[in-house]
Order: structure tokens, then sequence, then C-alpha cells
């Protein structure tokens, strides 16, 4: 399992491809395991902040205690362009809860900077509890239309297996 700053060095041009997808809309697609190991999809926000894929999310909401429970996670980047000029891109791996009080306040802080709260990020509180966890990246993939638009072009960088490129027609 990885960081996003080690998929970023492992395959860069990848990881940017990924990181645009993603960028590109604020609401994703989590999808966790529910204690009967169903799964459960709820929207939420993915932020990239040195070095890590963050997840923040209500105070014992039930995503947030799925991941408690079963950290395995696959975060999709909710892609609303049917032309997939961006792509379509997901991250799996597990999440880890960040426990340690100024990283939760300085994530909360920015967070509630970046949503168009009023105070400073060093004097910022988050507004309840919440929960902040960490994706430790196990795999990541981009799926786009290819060029001329007859084909799938799959890309996925994974932790156990490297790069790999395949193209479907």
């Amino acid at each position: 399992m990885s960081s996003w700053q080690e998929v970023e060095a492992a395959v860069p041009e990848l990881a940017a491809v990924v990181r645009a997808a993603f960028d590109a809309h604020k609401h994703k697609v989590l999808a966790t395991l529910r204690a009967d190991g169903s799964p459960r999809v709820s929207g939420n926000e993915v932020t990239f902040k040195d070095g890590e894929a963050w997840l923040g999310m209500m105070h014992r909401s039930l995503k947030a205690l799925d991941l408690l429970r079963d950290p395995r996670l696959a975060v999709h980047s909710a892609t609303a362009d049917a032309e997939l000029k961006l792509g379509d891109a997901k991250l799996s791996g597990r999440a880890v809860e960040e426990t340690d009080p100024e990283t939760v306040r300085r994530f909360g802080a920015d967070t509630a900077e970046e949503h168009g709260g009023d105070k400073p990020p060093e004097s910022a509180e988050p507004p309840e509890p919440f929960h902040l966890f960490r994706i430790d990246i196990s795999e990541a993939s981009i799926v786009r239309i290819g060029d001329p638009p007859d084909h799938l072009v799959i890309e996925s960088w994974s932790s156990a297996a490297g790069y790999r490129r395949t193209e479907r027609r």
C-alpha cells in the first residue's frame, strides 16, 4: 500500500490524469462494506494534500463506521462527462484513521476556509467532531476513450503489479 506521494513518484503521468479527473468535480462516490459484508456507496469529497489522499466525514456517519470496522474502500471520480474526456478515475485501498489532534484540526481549518469560512486556518476550528482518514492506496486507475474514439484505454497502477496499460475494442 502507498501514499499518494508514492503513487506520484511511481507513475507521475498516470497520477496526474487520475488527480485531474478527481479534481474536476467536488463530489465523488465512496464504496465501503457494511457489517454484513454488502456494499454501501456514499457521496464524499477527496482532498489531495501533503502527499496523501484524504477523506473527511461526519462523526459516526455510517460510512465512517464502516471504515472503522473494515477499512477496505474504493473511491470513484463520479464522472459527469459522458464523453470521458478526462476519464473515469478510481482509487482503492484501505482507510487509515488520522487521530493526531493537530493534523485533524489543521485539516478541519483548511477545509472550513476552502468552503468559505471567515476565520484564518490557524484559528479556525471544525464546527463539530469529524473523522479524518487517509487512503493507503493499493490501486489507482483511469479509463478513457481512445483516439480515435473506437476503443477504451485503461491505465492502472497497483502496489503489487506496477503499471499496466490495456486497450479494449
